[in-house]
């Protein structure tokens, strides 16, 4: 059988069918007269090709290559028969495929056993000389023509092995081409008969699991056997994929067990062919690709990790939270939560000790965390300074309370760098994975609580309700509108009296421009809005608008006669905080004429607190223009004595907070008596806010406080209205009066017209 398949690819490679047999015996001039005269002479020349055949026999023992095949005696005979057989054949004359098969059997039988072709021409030659002698014995140039065919045949002989040698070295080149190649890419070779299933591996195919070729052996199932079981079915889907013709070729990843248990990853490359009807061949390559998944893993691990805390990263986070919520659709699934934690003035540390005791302080805030966990729960580094726990399998939502108490006692303990002691709080949102029965965006929920902790005080936690949800849509909704109020000419200044106490007598010596948005029929409460403003960063430029208004509508005014009137104006740390804001206040004054002694910005506490040093600069240089500087609210905030004294400030304003409580004889009331001491004693001027009613006047009055301002002497209102105040023929509205200069300016003005 296997003769068989062999001479039949033989064939297949030589292409000898009976067209190519024709043209060789057209280009041999080969009639039917050549073979009728064989046949006319075969008979007579049997005896002489019997004694040739027992001659050349003889003649092969003198030479040690073909004298090693003939030592059995039986193997000679057989060989004598096929041989006598051959001749007879050959002066039939009859060259058709079954006399080239035979011929084509007996070439590749005698290259088989090691016969070099050159004793097979050679045998050839002595058959023509002898043939030869045997017709023409009388022949005068027999001998010569005897000559003739051994120079020919040695020439055939030398023809045929260049021929040889060159293909043999092409051959030789395009295999060294192909090992190099092979080496380079590190592959092995396989080839697998899948009908038969006789498998062959190369030395490198099994050198990649530290195996040796017989390990593996000649089937399949040595190969399968080494696949990774969970692999195993993955790869006879993708043969037999192939197979059965639905992908082009195989391309498959998988692990096998090398040699000492451990794993490689490999990557199988093949295509299939019939090789005869019926009957699949398939072969190709396997390279070792396990250093490439090894990288692949590596940068899996990064992608969802962090390198400072070797903690799961936001990526992770998403994929692990993914999966937490398909766990709640499961039928008796247990409650999960979030918590997000973020540390409470970090920025501080960095900006006072650096980042690389920042990152050390992270490092440890993630151990401390973890350690506080329960088995199950999962804690990732969202970024910077915060972290996110997930919680699963809680029995009751006070379990993730429980959770975030402990973080925030381990957190506080005291934290040893080096020589340096430090301690670190941190605020905590929580939010379930869903609420009544529904899924939240946990992350965002858990954000909107946190954000919540944070105002309340910090080094807290806080749960998640609906209502801070609705807040934020409301907060988002405000902000975007408030974007576009000014352009849309929505803002407008409102101006309430600041008034002057002389023997009871309120006089009109100032006004305070207060922000209000008008948008639509509502006026929006500033308490609403001016927190948008502040996060927005739109405070910077209504700011800038609410500083021009001011100073040209009080400018107006003085032009108009009231020469001695002061405008307030509150502004916050973003403005003052910004490089650009004096420069610009400087043209803003320039533009409208106002003298900088008539404009007060009012500050509060909490802006002298925040970067002091950039802050007392800027104030300077305020005072230095000749800007009053005022504080607003005081004794709501830090309440520091040492800003009083070390920041240019001229007037203190007593909080609205201290004058409603000073109708009785309470603590509010001492503390505004002490408050107002206090500023006289620095020698300031104070200004008492909320006066409403005569009590509140007469306490302010007792106190000698000389300035005031509140719903006792008028409530804020558009220019338009106050200006009705200053058209007062006798300079008086209400209970407030124009300062006497001021008063008699219309009279003075009308007794010259």
């Amino acid at each position: 059988m296997k003769i068989k398949e062999t001479l039949a690819e033989l064939l297949g490679r030589l292409r000898l069918d009976q067209q190519e047999i024709g043209e060789r015996l057209r280009f041999l001039d080969w009639s039917r007269e050549d073979a009728r005269r064989l046949q006319a002479h075969g008979a007579q020349m049997a005896e002489a090709q019997y004694a040739f055949v027992e001659e050349l026999y003889g003649h092969l023992e003198q030479f040690a290559t073909p004298s090693a095949l003939l030592r059995s005696p039986a193997t000679v005979a057989r060989l004598k028969h096929s041989q006598g057989a051959y001749y007879r054949d050959l002066w039939e004359g009859r060259f058709d495929a079954d006399y080239v098969d035979g011929r084509l059997r007996i070439g590749m039988v005698h290259q088989q056993v090691g016969l070099e072709l050159k004793w097979y021409l050679g045998a050839y030659r002595l058959y023509l000389d002898r043939m030869l002698t045997s017709l023409f014995a009388e022949h005068p140039h027999c001998e010569l023509y005897a000559s003739l065919l051994k120079a020919v045949f040695f020439d055939i002989s030398l023809a045929i092995d260049t021929y040889s040698v060159a293909q043999h070295s092409a051959l030789e080149d395009s295999e060294a081409r192909f090992t190099r190649a092979l080496r380079g890419a590190n592959d092995g070779l396989w080839d697998w008969h899948v009908g038969q299933d006789r498998l062959y591996v190369s030395e490198r195919w099994a050198n990649m699991l530290g195996v040796s070729r017989d390990a593996i052996g000649d089937a399949s199932q040595g190969w399968f056997a080494r696949v990774h079981p969970d692999d195993l079915p993955g790869l006879r889907q993708a043969i037999n994929a192939h197979l059965s013709g639905d992908t082009a070729l195989l391309h498959h990843e998988y692990r096998m067990r090398k040699r000492d248990g451990d794993y490689a990853w490999v990557l199988v490359r093949g295509v299939a062919e019939e090789s005869e009807p019926g009957q699949q061949r398939m072969a190709g390559s396997q390279t070792d690709i396990s250093a490439r998944k090894q990288a692949e893993q590596h940068l899996r691990h990064a992608a969802r990790h962090d390198p400072l805390t070797g903690l799961a990263n936001r990526t992770g986070l998403d994929e692990q939270l993914q999966q937490a919520v398909q766990r709640q659709h499961q039928l008796g699934a247990r409650e999960a939560a979030l918590l997000f934690v973020d540390l409470d003035r970090f920025k501080l540390i960095n900006d006072s000790l650096g980042h690389a005791v920042g990152d050390r302080v992270l490092v440890e805030v993630a151990r401390r965390l973890s350690g506080c966990l329960r088995p199950g729960d999962q804690l990732f580094r969202f970024g910077g300074d915060e972290f996110v726990v997930l919680l699963d399998n809680l029995n009751c939502s006070s379990d993730a309370e429980r959770v975030a108490q402990r973080i925030l006692d381990g957190l506080h303990q005291p934290l040893q760098l080096d020589e340096r002691t430090l301690v670190v709080n941190a605020s905590i949102g929580i939010a379930p994975l869903q609420d009544k029965g529904k899924l939240l965006d946990a992350l965002q929920a858990a954000d909107l609580a946190l954000y919540r902790a944070k105002a309340a005080g910090k080094a807290q936690f806080a749960r998640y309700s609906e209502e801070l949800q609705v807040a934020a849509q409301h907060n988002l909704a405000l902000e975007s509108a408030m974007g576009q109020a000014l352009d849309n000419g929505e803002l407008e200044l409102h101006y309430q009296p600041i008034c002057r106490l002389d023997a009871g007598q309120p006089y009109l010596a100032g006004v305070e421009a207060l922000l209000r948005w008008r948008s639509g029929e509502r006026l929006i409460p500033p308490m609403e809005f001016i927190p948008a403003l502040e996060e927005s960063g739109e405070i910077i430029r209504v700011g800038d608008w609410v500083l021009q208004q001011a100073c040209a509508q009080t400018r107006a005014w003085q032009l108009a006669g009231q020469q001695q009137l002061r405008c307030s104006v509150n502004i916050s740390s973003r403005q003052l905080q910004q490089a650009a804001f004096i420069p610009r206040l400087i043209d803003i004054l320039q533009a409208s004429g106002l003298p900088p002694a008539s404009l007060i910005l009012e500050i509060t506490e909490s802006l002298l607190m925040e970067d002091s040093e950039h802050t007392l600069a800027s104030l300077r240089e305020l005072a230095s223009l000749g800007v009053v500087l005022a504080l607003d609210d005081f004794g709501t905030g830090y309440s520091s004595l040492s800003y009083l004294k070390r920041f240019p400030l001229q007037i203190l304003k007593v909080d609205k907070s201290f004058i409603d409580g000073t109708c009785g004889e309470g603590e509010l009331r001492v503390i505004s008596r002490a408050i107002i001491g206090l500023g006289h004693s620095l020698g300031m001027e104070v200004v008492a806010e909320g006066v409403e009613s005569p009590e509140q006047l007469d306490f302010v009055l007792g106190e000698g406080c000389r300035y005031a301002q509140g719903y006792w002497f008028g409530r804020p209102k558009p220019a338009a209205e106050l200006q009705r105040l200053f058209s007062q023929p006798d300079g008086r509205a209400g209970v407030v009066c124009l300062l006497p200069e001021a008063a008699a300016q219309p009279a003075r003005s009308q007794a010259q017209a």
